[in-house]
């Protein structure tokens, strides 16, 4: 099949559009947060630089029928490969079926056995954040987590616990939130009212700006009194009063990562069970330092 290009009339270099006859499904379950709408934004960038384009295939809050459903609905569009961005654990289900005919790739660490897997090292980033703060001097680190049903949100407070106990240090029962600066704001206004708190890791940047809003409103300096670290780096981390120190999610790489992967099975035919992790880095800005005694 001949690949469509678009040049600059005045010499610019040819890019690569997408072929409406070949493309790659993508099921969601939402778009509402930032690593899911930031990883569909990579994935089709990929995706359109090798020539494909993409089919979404959204979700509400997933089902077991609903699932099944839309793989079926995605074979019926003749897409070249089906990428799986669900990151609840109802991908468990036993009684969902996954397509055996076309390439599948799956966005999580271990969503379903017997399939590709590209992640984020989800464990790796709430151990740079958790050592971070150890390391200036805090004796230990409370946690606000994702929610319970999400893999990231599991892989990072497991890491975290992991990190307390492997330092020797008292491990705090964490608090639950759900992704938005809201419940961040929420469970931060009681974490605020405990002088004991002097360091946070909250499991995203949004839930950790409404943790910063609660701090400043009970009168704890940032990071004179309490020292918060985040994850993603949104782009407007950097932004936050004070700038977020943050672990730096690749949303870029893990949509090549995804693509490549995915692209690899279509043209070889052959399905290779892989897990590959997307590398994280810490970012170090002014919301973190030294605890105040």
């Amino acid at each position: 099949m001949q690949e469509r290009t678009a040049g600059d009339p005045c010499g610019g270099t040819a890019v690569v559009l997408p072929d409406p006859a070949r493309s790659i499904g993508v099921l969601t379950s939402t778009l509402a947060t930032l690593g899911n709408s930031r990883t569909l934004d990579a994935i089709a960038r990929s995706a359109a630089a090798e020539g494909y384009a993409i089919k979404l295939m959204p979700l509400g809050r997933p089902t077991r029928d609903g699932v099944t459903d839309a793989f079926r609905e995605l074979r019926n569009h003749d897409v070249d490969g089906l990428v799986v961005l669900v990151e609840e654990y109802d991908l468990d289900w036993p009684g969902i079926v996954f397509p055996q005919a076309i390439p599948v790739v799956v966005v999580d660490s271990n969503a379903r056995a017997g399939y590709p897997t590209v992640d984020t090292d989800q464990a790796q980033g709430a151990v740079l954040a958790t050592e971070h703060l150890l390391k200036l001097g805090h004796e230990t680190v409370w946690h606000i987590a994702g929610p319970t049903d999400s893999f990231a949100a599991e892989h990072r407070q497991g890491a975290w616990r992991q990190t307390l106990t492997r330092f020797d240090r008292t491990v705090p029962l964490p608090v639950v939130g759900d992704w938005t600066a809201e419940s961040g704001y929420t469970l931060g206004r009681v974490l605020a009212h405990d002088p004991a708190v002097t360091a946070v890791f909250a499991a995203n940047d949004q839930m950790a700006l409404g943790l910063l809003r609660a701090l400043h409103e009970a009168g704890r300096s940032v990071p004179g009194e309490v020292s918060v670290v985040g994850f993603d780096d949104m782009v407007e981390a950097a932004s936050f009063w004070p700038p977020l120190t943050t672990v730096r999610q690749s949303f870029a790489e893990l949509g090549r990562q995804v693509v490549r992967t995915l692209l690899d099975e279509v043209r070889s035919g052959a399905r290779a069970v892989t897990l590959e992790r997307v590398p994280v880095s810490l970012v170090v800005r002014g919301s973190t330092g030294r605890p105040p005694w």
